[in-house]
Parts: structure tokens; C-alpha cells; sequence
């Protein structure tokens, strides 16, 4: 791929090799930032608040060497690997966590994070793992609970005002996001899987404005790429939760095939819909983190039989395959990982019958597996090319 311009491509670089350095400016020049662990912390109220969000990621390169201490083994290995960070210094600059009540992993250890990693606050939310009218009238209220908190810990009120004005500017992040993977839906993508998740990762510890700009600014540049090779690669969807690393997609590109498309927690989970712009921005807010967010954590019985259940869980899988035109889907599942394992069955069985292929693989959250991981991948994507031919 060739480009005139790539200066939003060099900040989406700099910013996601030092994850977190706007923030930490920021914060030396008098701003404010809240990390958050999660897709279900409501950023919008954050922003709101004052505050710049940031959310806490891990690093597969990283060792873990100190969390071990404090938290137990048998966890999420994300979860680890941030909370081995944090205590080496990498969150030093946030004023707060939130921890969303997503699985029994994060919501146990709030109160090891609390105790190991002090900081002035700490919030943990409440969500409810069903949807449904009950569910979002309690949501609903737990989130003015949370806005209590953040008015209590800065001393100034939350204004339906600014509530609505962070809807709108996610809403518009949301909208240039989407517009940004449009282009990876062409028999060449004019942006690869490596730096589409560089800018998904480096958007998530910067302002809601500036995340907006920098994509936008992206989409201007990769549009004038010219694409030099003829051959069509083979498209992939990247299936899972927490991939903020690149190791897994190099591994995947550098073979020829291409990921065009994901339905992970930094991507696509979180900007294919919008918020409803209500006259309660926090009732709409409830509703988009509760009804629009798919997680594996959320159990949506709304169908009338156990195939209507599926369509509501997997429908959107449905639609990228169709609409990114996927030839092949990788899972990805974290050992410890109960939500999503436990719905690794339904999801290859949903995807296979679409006559798409899938690999699924349960890893750990570290680059000492990339070459059992690779050599995998590899023998995969062969067959599946051969198979083609």
C-alpha cells in the first residue's frame, strides 16, 4: 500500500506504542483522567464528569512478575497482565478506575485493585446481565448512582447537558468509525488489520474529540492509497474480546490473508450502533450499554425459540460475513475466560452455518505463545487457501 500523507498514521503510532502518553500529558498540564476496565463502562458520563476516559489495557510483551502477589492465578489473563501494569507504574497518572460488573473475574477483583493500586476513587457499576424493561429501569438508575459518585468526588454537577453533548461526540466517533471500516469492505482494503487495531487500541486513551479527528483524519489518508497487487487476499474476521495487540492479526497478514473485519471490544462491538438521543441521556445511555453492546456476559431471551435466541446473539456475525465479504473467521478465547468459552459451541456451530470456516483457539494473554499460536494459524489458513483452489 502506498500514501501521500500519513501523519494520522504516524499519531496512531506514537500513540499506540505509548499508550496513554496524551493522557498523562494532560494530566501533568491540570486535566483529569478516569480509567475503566471493560466495553460496558459508560465513557460518555465519564467525559461528562470532566474526566478523560481511559481504558485500561494489557501488554502480551510484558511479563507478569508482580501481580501474581496479589491476585490469584486462576483469572482472566488480561485482567492480570493490566493489573501486573498498573502496579508497575504504567496507570500512575489516573485519578480513578470504574470496574463494570461484566464476569465474576473483574467483579472479584475490585477490591484487590482497590487495596494494591490505590487511588482517590473508585467506582464499581452494578450491570445487570439481563435486558428486558427491568432490567434497564435498574440500569437506569445505577448509573445515576455513578453520577452521584463523580459529582461527589469532583464537587461540580453532571448537567443533562454535558450528558448530552458527550452522546453526541461518541456518536460522531461511532459515525467515523464506521465510515473507516467501509473501507475495509473492497476486494483490497485500503487499510490493513494492523493498523486498524493500532487506532482502535490508541483512541481508547484519548479525548472523545480528538479520537474523532484522528479517525477521520486516517480515513482521508488511506482513501488516497493506490494498491499495487492484483491479488485478492484472503479475508478474515477476527472473533473476541480484548485484543488489543497486534501479535495475533501480524501473524495473520504476513501470511497474505488479510483481516477485514472483527467483532471484538476495542472494534466493532462498540461503534456499530448509536446512542438514542433522548430527553434522558442517561436512560439512553443505559440502553445502548445494555441492549446494543453484544458481550457474551448479557443473556438476551427475547426470541420465541432457541434459533431466534441465536439470530439475536450472532445476527450481526451474520451481516459482517455478508457484508465484508469474509472468506474464513478466527475465534480467539482467553484461557479462563467462562463467558465467552461457554459460548464457543453455539458460535462455531452459527458461523458454520454460513459456510464459513472457523479457527478457534484458547490462548493466554501473552506473546510467549505467538509461535505455537503461528505455526497453528498457519497450517490453518494453508488448508483453507488449498481448499479453494
Amino acid at each position: 500500500m502506498e500514501t501521500t500523507n500519513d501523519k494520522g498514521l504516524a499519531l496512531v503510532e506514537t500513540y499506540y506504542k505509548d499508550y496513554g502518553c496524551q493522557a498523562r500529558a494532560m494530566k501533568k498540564a491540570g486535566k483529569r483522567a478516569m480509567g475503566y476496565i471493560s466495553a460496558v463502562a459508560p465513557v460518555e458520563i465519564i467525559n461528562a464528569a470532566g474526566f478523560t476516559p481511559v481504558r485500561i489495557k494489557g501488554d502480551p510483551n510484558e511479563a507478569v512478575t508482580k501481580a501474581y502477589s496479589s491476585m490469584e492465578t486462576l483469572v482472566c489473563p488480561f485482567l492480570l497482565n493490566a493489573f501486573d501494569l498498573a502496579l508497575k507504574g504504567k496507570y500512575d497518572y489516573l485519578d480513578g478506575i470504574v470496574i463494570p460488573h461484566t464476569c465474576d473475574s473483574v467483579s472479584r477483583t475490585y477490591e484487590v485493585w482497590k487495596r494494591n493500586f490505590p487511588l482517590p476513587y473508585y467506582h464499581f457499576l452494578n450491570v445487570p446481565h439481563l435486558d428486558g424493561a427491568p432490567s434497564l429501569a435498574f440500569f437506569t438508575q445505577i448509573l445515576k448512582t455513578f453520577i452521584k459518585s463523580l459529582e461527589q468526588f469532583t464537587g461540580n454537577g453532571i448537567s443533562e447537558k454535558n450528558l448530552a453533548h458527550a452522546v453526541l461526540a461518541y456518536n460522531e466517533l461511532r459515525q467515523a468509525m464506521r465510515d473507516l471500516y467501509d473501507l475495509r469492505k473492497p476486494d483490497q482494503p485500503l487499510i490493513s488489520g494492523i493498523e486498524m487495531i493500532k487506532l482502535l487500541v490508541a483512541v481508547k486513551a484519548l479525548p472523545v474529540d480528538e479520537s474523532a479527528a484522528l479517525v477521520r483524519q486516517v480515513t482521508e489518508e488511506v482513501k488516497g492509497r493506490t494498491i499495487s497487487s492484483p491479488q485478492k487476499p484472503l479475508r478474515i474476521m477476527l472473533v473476541g474480546d480484548q485484543i488489543d495487540d497486534t501479535g495475533l492479526i501480524e501473524i495473520i497478514e504476513k501470511t497474505g490473508a488479510q483481516v477485514v473485519m472483527d467483532d471484538v471490544s476495542v472494534g466493532s462491538k462498540l461503534y456499530y450502533a448509536d446512542i438514542e438521543t433522548t430527553s434522558d441521556p442517561v436512560y439512553g445511555i443505559a440502553e445502548y450499554y445494555l441492549e446494543k453492546v453484544s458481550l457474551p456476559t448479557f443473556y438476551r431471551d427475547r426470541g420465541g425459540s432457541y434459533d431466534e435466541n441465536l439470530e439475536l446473539r450472532f445476527g450481526h456475525l451474520k451481516r459482517f460475513i455478508s457484508e465484508f465479504n469474509v472468506d474464513a473467521v478466527i475465534l480467539l478465547v482467553y484461557k479462563n475466560c467462562d463467558p465467552y468459552g461457554f459460548e464457543v459451541p453455539a458460535t462455531i456451530s452459527y458461523i458454520e452455518s454460513l459456510g464459513k470456516p472457523v479457527f478457534y483457539v484458547e490462548d493466554e494473554y501473552s506473546s510467549s505463545s505467538s509461535s505455537r499460536l503461528k505455526t497453528r494459524i498457519e497450517a490453518f489458513l494453508e488448508m483453507f487457501t488449498q481448499e479453494r483452489r
